[in-house]
C-alpha cells in the first residue's frame, strides 16, 4: 500500500524539519514581526520540496560520495550563520528595540534574498532533505519512493504553515522589550552553535 511509504515520509520529514535550527528561527521572527510571513513560509516550503524531489531521484547519493561539496558547503554555512548570529547579538544589546510590526518596513527583495540566503546556505538543509530523505527512500521502488517524497514535503507544508501562524499568535508577547531581548539572545546562540558544528566537521 502507498499509504505506508506516505506515513513514513511524513513522520520522518517532520522529525527533522521540527528541531530547532536557523531556518525555523527566521521563519518564526517573520512571523512574529508580520514581515511577509506567507511569502517567507512559501518560500521554504518550495525549496524543501525542491530538495526532497532531488533526493528521492537519485541525487542524494551523488552528492554523498563528493566530500569536497560538503566542506564548501559548511565553511559557506558557517560564515553565514555567524554573521547572522552577530547581527542578533548587536540588536539584543541595541537600545533601539523593534516592536512587533516595525520588520514590514523591510523590502520585498531583502525578505525574499533573507529567505533564500538563510535556507540555501544552510548545509543541515542538503543533508536532511537530499542525503536523509533521499537515501531512505531507496528503500522503496517507483512509485512508492516519491510517495515517501510527497509525505516528507507534506510534512515541510505543515510545518512552516504552523510557525508562520505560531508567530502572529505570540506576536502580543513581543510588545515587551525583554522579550525581544530573550528571542534574540536564543538566535544568537542557535547561528552560533550551529556554525560551531559546521566548522567543526569541516575540519
Amino acid at each position: 500500500m502507498l499509504l505506508t511509504p506516505y506515513a513514513e515520509g511524513f513522520a520522518m520529514g517532520g522529525g527533522l524539519i521540527v528541531a530547532i535550527g536557523a531556518q525555523n528561527a527566521f521563519v518564526l521572527t517573520q512571523g512574529v514581526r508580520n514581515n511577509r510571513p506567507l511569502i517567507v513560509a512559501a518560500l521554504c516550503i518550495l525549496i524543501d520540496a525542491a530538495c526532497i524531489s532531488l533526493g528521492v531521484s537519485g541525487v542524494g547519493t551523488a552528492v554523498a560520495a563528493n566530500p569536497k561539496l560538503g566542506d564548501i558547503a559548511a565553511w559557506g554555512g558557517a560564515a553565514f550563520l555567524l554573521w547572522y548570529g552577530w547581527g542578533s547579538l548587536r540588536s539584543m544589546l541595541s537600545e533601539d528595540r523593534l516592536q512587533a510590526d516595525a520588520e514590514t518596513a523591510d523590502t520585498l527583495r531583502r525578505t525574499i534574498g533573507m529567505t533564500l540566503a538563510v535556507s540555501l546556505l544552510n548545509p543541515h538543509l542538503y543533508l536532511d532533505t537530499v542525503v536523509l530523505l533521499g537515501g531512505v527512500s531507496g528503500q522503496y521502488q517507483t512509485p512508492a519512493r516519491y510517495v515517501f517524497g510527497a509525505g516528507a514535503i507534506t510534512a515541510s507544508v505543515a510545518w512552516f504553515l504552523t510557525l508562520t501562524v505560531g508567530g502572529r499568535i505570540l506576536a502580543p508577547i513581543f510588545a515587551r522589550s525583554i522579550t525581544w531581548r530573550i528571542l534574540d539572545g536564543i538566535i544568537c546562540l542557535t547561528m552560533w552553535g550551529i556554525a560551531a558544528g559546521l566548522i567543526r566537521s569541516a575540519l
